[in-house]
């Protein structure tokens, strides 16, 4: 399944002598096992472009077809559930709850979706290891690390097995280190389980992992390149 965005526009004051046009006129194909990574300046109209393909704001005009689902056309009471079910999303703030631990974080959109809480937890700490996380699994966010924290909320992104996965700055709140190491978790568990990645960043390092990286300026794809995705997915089988 993949995330097809056809002639995606999103205008803010449309109309008014404050009219801005924050995405203009992008299309984009992700496909299966496929990551891309978004780039350009601030204000480039990065973040609204991957906050209209989550689902999370409405377009202005275009469609945005996630697993055969225009979720342009979708109701809104009917977004949430889709969303719980089809996108899974890293936030660069980690978003975790403080007063539930490790596992009971990622556990938390199975129980949303009617698993028990016993079985939310085993799967969450399942999800835990793969991210090598065995050893803080009842552990408070307050004592994780701020590469612990990401590992946590990028389980809690994949513990519904999302076909989409969409991340904003993941690594803006991590030093190189972590947010290497971050990265090549994501990059790993995307390659391995056959989903579409869509990250928003400014840190070039990440073009590492990604198959294609799309420069965006004033709204507008104006540039795409590849990217040097098999340095760091080598078990990758891809014709």
């Amino acid at each position: 399944m993949s995330l097809i965005a056809n002639s995606v526009i999103k205008i803010y004051d449309k109309g008014r002598p404050s009219e801005v046009k924050a995405v203009d006129n992008v299309s984009l194909t992700v496909n299966p096992g496929e990551i891309y990574l978004l780039m350009g300046p601030s204000g480039s109209g990065k973040t609204t472009l991957i906050t209209i393909l989550g689902g999370l704001l409405s377009s202005t005009d275009g469609s945005v077809v996630i697993n055969g689902e225009d979720i342009t056309r979708l109701k809104e009471n009917k977004l949430p559930e889709f969303r719980l079910n089809n996108i899974g999303f890293i936030f660069q703030s980690f978003n975790l709850l403080s007063a539930l631990t490790a596992a009971e974080n990622v556990a938390v959109p199975l129980i949303a979706k009617g698993d028990s809480q016993v079985k939310a937890i085993a799967e969450s700490r399942q999800m835990l290891e793969k991210l090598g996380l065995a050893q803080r699994f009842n552990y408070l966010p307050k004592n994780l690390s701020g590469g612990e924290k990401q590992r946590v909320a990028i389980a809690r992104a994949l513990i519904t097995d999302p076909s989409i996965i969409l991340a904003d700055e993941p690594t803006a709140n991590l030093d190189s280190k972590n947010g290497h190491e971050v990265m090549l978790k994501l990059c790993g568990v995307a390659c391995a389980e056959n989903k579409s990645v869509i990250i928003v960043s400014h840190d070039a390092r990440i073009r590492d992992i990604a198959h294609k990286v799309l420069w965006i300026e004033d709204g507008k794809i104006v540039k795409t390149e590849d990217g040097n995705h098999k340095n760091t997915c080598p078990h990758e089988n891809r014709s």
